[in-house]
């Protein structure tokens, strides 16, 4: 039976304080999982454990291709890597995990089109969408037939406000612009940067996010100096610099997913003009490090999770990732949220008592019938509810920042506050 392989695996693999503290010496997913299989193993029906060996069908649906394979690629890899360890151990009591992968390549209508194909194949739920703009396009599909989705990278805050929280069928495990605009204009108030020029792009994400700015500096009674907006593929923005420049303003807020915030940074270079480059994870991205190359240094983002191995959960999650696909992540953020997402989803089917995998018993499940799950970027105890289908607050939030080319922390204390595990506000 089920239950029997699994405890092998766990007396062998799992330490005893896994499934009671936060800091775990050697934190093993597959222990882990394993551990949890085990106990939702003796609830669930006979039949559950050891009957259909039918897969369990998954939707995926990212920029798989195209303008944001820069963290779409890294978001699907972090699913797979969690799939690869859940199915190590058995699946879901014995069924296997499959995944019904669909490429938006960052297009709102493809984006919907592959959606309805997910739905077609009678996946259970879905994990998907790095773009704000397409997923806004398709989450009335997973709405309507009341089928889950989980929203790792977009950050849009409308995502999860389409709908009356309690109705839902849309979860997120990613830190929406609602709580980012104001993390990072808190930060640049600190440092004395009251003269903000926003630059953000006419695509939802863009629109979404300069509003969220703009509220945020309303709050501390401040109003941009200088506002541009511009489309996706712009390749020069020197107008529009030295206008921003011209009217004094003392940091760059840059609300863009491609290329275009390296634009905006070699645009600054080329002026000469030396002031500091803020904005939303896309700032981590590699078309900007690698786009902007040194006039990237120093610029400053907010991150949910920074690749360095501060506890055995995310080192074991960065050589896992590393093994798996044979160099560093390109987004750190975009994989790590995907895995942390993926086993969400897994740890709300152990919530199911009777094993029917519906999507009402999903929704339900992963509004507070899951049991904690010790996950990369945080503890996840009780991440969602009825009320409340955002996965992140803003206490997990930190500042990274471009230091040779790669991103780290931007406050020494940042860092030390990441060996202590932050759960949900």
């Amino acid at each position: 039976m089920i239950s029997i392989a699994l405890s092998a695996v766990v007396s062998s693999a799992i330490p005893g304080p896994v499934r009671h503290c936060q800091h775990v010496r050697a934190w093993r997913p597959v222990a882990a999982v394993a551990a949890a299989l085990l106990a939702v193993g003796a609830l669930a029906p006979a039949q559950a454990q050891i009957g259909s060996t039918t897969p369990v069908r998954i939707g995926v649906v990212g920029p798989f291709s195209g303008p944001s394979a820069d963290f779409g690629v890294p978001m699907l890899n972090g699913i797979k890597l969690a799939v690869d360890e859940i199915n190590a151990v058995g699946g879901y009591l014995g069924r296997p995990l499959e995944l019904v992968v669909k490429d938006d390549t960052a297009n709102p209508d493809l984006g919907r089109k592959v959606s309805q194909e997910l739905l077609a194949e009678k996946v259970v739920a879905t994990i998907g969408f790095c773009n704000t703009g397409v997923a806004l396009k398709a989450i009335d599909l997973f709405q309507d037939a009341k089928s889950p989705l989980i929203v790792p990278c977009a950050t849009g805050s409308a995502v999860t406000a389409k709908y009356p929280a309690p109705d839902s069928y849309i979860f997120r495990v990613q830190a929406r612009d609602a709580i980012q605009a104001p993390f990072l204009v808190d930060d640049i108030a600190r440092r004395g940067w009251d003269k903000v020029a926003i630059f953000a792009d006419k695509t939802g994400y863009g629109e979404g996010g300069y509003n969220d700015v703009v509220a945020a500096l309303a709050a501390k009674n401040l109003k941009p100096v200088h506002v541009a907006r511009f489309d996706l593929g712009v390749k020069d923005l020197t107008a529009e610099l030295t206008a921003a420049r011209n009217a004094g303003a003392n940091v760059v807020y840059s609300y863009t997913v491609g290329p275009e915030n390296a634009t905006i940074a070699n645009g600054k270079k080329a002026l000469g003009w030396k002031v500091p480059q803020v904005g939303p994870w896309p700032l981590s991205f590699p078309f900007f490090l690698e786009g902007a190359k040194d006039a990237a240094e120093g610029a400053l983002m907010v991150q949910t999770f920074i690749a360095e191995p501060s506890n055995e959960r995310r080192a074991s999650f960065l050589s896992g990732y590393t093994r798996k696909y044979q160099g560093k992540v390109a987004v750190p953020m975009a994989a790590a949220n995907a895995y942390d997402a993926t086993y969400l989803l897994m740890y709300s089917f152990l919530g199911i008592r009777d094993g029917n995998l519906n999507g009402k018993a999903i929704k339900e499940s992963l509004e507070g019938k899951m049991k904690t799950y010790y996950g990369v970027v945080t503890t996840y105890d009780k991440p969602f509810s009825a009320q409340d289908k955002d996965a992140i607050t803003r206490n997990m939030l930190v500042m990274g920042m471009v230091k040779n080319g790669a991103i780290t922390f931007a406050y020494p204390e940042d860092a030390k506050r990441n060996l202590i595990i932050q759960r949900k506000q």
